[in-house]
């Protein structure tokens, strides 16, 4: 009889432990996951733009679209000194600055990218020390953030497009190596060879998979490629954002919960956000909205630009074109197809005997002197051509060595 209450009561004994066990498990895993959603919180760096622009701003649309201002920061503070070269005087420019517009139903998306050298009116910005600089009625675009940071080229850029910008983000050059790195590198191909002893590039034509700073150097270059313009750096910079677009969505993140996380935890230590998108739940549910959106549903255009009469190293927009850029986001209409065919030509697509076609070019001064040469584009430039995705064939010949100077 004794022994046949001993069997009860191990199972008990048993029962209790697993239970134990398990109760502690979850609880762990509790605490797991809100280390991780405080870790990636805390990580996320942000900028009040709603409480320092005011109410004075475009209206909100009502219709589900959505603009999103994407900033490409040239600061060498801290890591980008080392990536980049170039003097670390304290100051940033948006030498990258896209107008991202996602349609009402976000199926598909359009982006502008604003050369950095247009002259445009700049209003009046206040920074984050409270200093406030008068408006201008003609300044370079990326001087912008310089004058008054990522407020003042939000503002700056809903100003000349009539938009509200409902978001934004910035990324520097530390933050971008660390991305591409993330999710395993990044191919892209080339039909010329690129050798820029300004950014370190090397490449040979064909395709290759590049690393964080060897796609960094790509987005960078300009000089050992096509006619040295800062309108074909944006061509490139085109063909990497479709890049990463294939690359990512083959990441395997979704079955790769390591991966997943030392992604997400890369990402959000390496962006600036407005304050709404500065929470891993925004961003969570800014992705789900955009998760459609494949290189296939997105047409990307630089803003329709001119020599400025008043100085040949500038650009202005080009009239009536450019207006009928930003009028066409606002009315959430397709891009003008006369705008999207008479894009400059992808350098790194033309073939060796190609002759760049456009309006005359212009040499480019940037802040710090010389750094190359605009070409402005005319009604007859070509098509860009699109990096074609697929696995990797290659690998970057080149290293990428400190650059002299800021470009």
């Amino acid at each position: 009889m004794a022994e046949h209450k001993r069997v009860p009561n191990r199972r008990r004994r048993l029962l209790r432990v697993a239970a134990c066990a398990f109760a502690a498990l979850v609880v762990l895993g509790a605490g797991a996951a809100g280390y991780a959603y405080y870790r990636l919180n805390a990580n996320i760096k942000s900028v009040d733009i709603d409480a320092r622009l005011g109410t004075s701003r475009p209206p909100t649309a009502t219709d589900g679209s959505f603009n999103l201002l994407v900033l490409g920061s040239d600061s060498r503070a801290g890591g980008n000194g080392g990536l980049a070269g170039g003097d670390a005087d304290g100051t940033a420019r948006s030498d990258t600055a896209m107008v991202v517009h996602v349609n009402q139903d976000h199926s598909r998306a359009d982006v502008v990218s604003i050369p950095r050298d247009t002259l445009v009116p700049r209003p009046e910005c206040t920074d984050a020390g409270g200093r406030t600089t008068p408006a201008a009625k003609r300044a370079m675009f990326n001087s912008a953030y310089e004058t008054g940071g990522a407020a003042c080229a939000v503002k700056t850029a809903e100003q000349i497009s009539g938009l509200r910008m409902d978001h934004y983000v910035e990324v520097d050059f530390e933050g971008f190596a660390r991305v591409v790195d993330a999710i395993g590198g990044v191919t892209v191909t080339t039909a010329v060879a690129i050798r820029d002893k300004d950014s370190g590039l090397d490449l040979p034509p064909g395709e290759h998979r590049l690393d964080g700073e060897q796609a960094l150097a790509f987005v960078r270059t300009r000089h050992g490629v096509g006619d040295g313009s800062d309108l074909g750096r944006i061509e490139l910079q085109k063909q990497m954002v479709r890049s990463l677009l294939d690359q990512a969505g083959g990441a395997g993140l979704l079955t790769n919960p390591a991966k997943l996380w030392s992604t997400g935890d890369t990402l959000t230590r390496s962006i600036t956000t407005d304050s709404a998108l500065a929470s891993v739940n925004s961003l969570v549910g800014l992705a789900e909205e955009l998760k459609g959106i494949g290189p296939d549903r997105l047409t990307m255009v630089t803003l329709p630009v001119v020599t400025a009469p008043s100085d040949p190293d500038r650009v202005v927009q080009q009239q009536p074109q450019a207006d009928q850029v930003w009028a066409a986001l606002k009315g959430d209409r397709p891009l003008p197809s006369a705008v999207v065919v008479a894009q400059p030509q992808n350098p790194a697509q033309a073939t060796p005997t190609a002759t760049p076609t456009g309006a005359p070019k212009a040499p480019v001064k940037g802040p710090a002197g010389p750094t190359g040469r605009a070409k402005a584009p005319g009604a007859t430039a070509t098509a860009p051509a699109t990096a074609p995705a697929g696995a990797p064939a290659g690998t970057a010949t080149g290293t990428v060595p400190t650059a002299p100077a800021r470009r």
